[in-house]
């Protein structure tokens, strides 16, 4: 759940609601730290863990809806006051937001759509450290044509940073997943140099000569942990001896994911 897109979009719907998170646990609890709930005067978005826990969290949000914010952090023992088996014990900040909060809400929901970041914020006279937004790997698409038109599209609801890319700028359908950048380059292996850890590259051009190219710099390349070639096994075949004669690492070699 984007948590602070939602809130925005709230804000611009209700006129306020109020943010409940979970920030500390002990012990068995239904969600973890970091959990999310958004309540408005006659509903809600997101869950804390179900059960008298958020049946009461959620009355007692809405009681602070209203015309000014307000903020509070409550401590629950889930077995002795809430009669819930988990047994162990939540604390809850709430917090409310009005439409003088858009603009504080609106840089929030920018960074929370860039990835996964952290933030201290002072929650009811206490410092509080949060995180929001996903972690997001990156993944390296090459190719614009209707495979790669499928997969973009398949990837949307997944947690990743999708980088297009195709020298071809008719290439590229006219709107794309929020998730995906487009990068019409001439040179697409060039946009590897600053792969993140971790990174995976996806390959299926319009061009045998360019996916060869791009295999041999992707298995090259350390951040790149997995690569992907679409083709049949002899074309796997004929990559890996051209990919040999190159000095790509055996290990390397082996590691090329073909056909996916």
């Amino acid at each position: 759940m984007k948590t602070w897109s939602l809130i925005l979009t709230t804000l611009e719907l209700h006129g306020s609601c109020v943010l409940v998170s979970v920030i500390g646990t002990q012990g068995s609890a239904p969600r973890e730290a970091g959990a999310h709930m958004i309540v408005t005067r006659d509903g809600y978005y997101g869950s804390i863990g179900g059960g008298t826990l958020e049946w009461r969290a959620i009355a007692a949000a809405q009681t602070m809806i209203g015309p000014s914010e307000a903020a509070r952090i409550s401590s629950h023992a889930l077995g002795p006051e809430l009669g819930q088996c988990c047994g162990g014990r939540v604390e809850l900040a709430m917090e409310a937001f009005t439409p003088g909060s858009i603009a504080r809400v609106k840089e929030l929901a920018e960074r929370e759509d860039q990835g996964h970041f952290t933030i201290t914020r002072l929650i009811a006279g206490r410092s509080v450290e949060q995180s929001f937004g996903e972690h997001r790997r990156r993944i390296y698409l090459f190719g614009a044509g209707h495979v790669g038109r499928a997969l973009v599209l398949a990837l949307a609801p997944l947690p990743f940073d999708v980088r297009w890319i195709d020298p071809r700028p008719e290439a590229f359908p006219r709107a794309v997943p929020q998730n995906v950048s487009l990068h019409q380059i001439e040179e697409p292996v060039r946009i590897l140099a600053n792969a993140p850890a971790g990174s995976i590259a996806l390959v299926m051009t319009h061009s045998h000569a360019l996916d060869l190219a791009i295999v041999d710099a992707a298995l090259r390349c350390p951040a790149i942990a997995h690569t992907g070639l679409i083709g049949s096994l002899t074309k796997r075949a004929r990559f890996e001896k051209r990919l040999r004669e190159a000095g790509v690492a055996a290990s390397r070699i082996e590691a090329l994911i073909c056909p996916i």
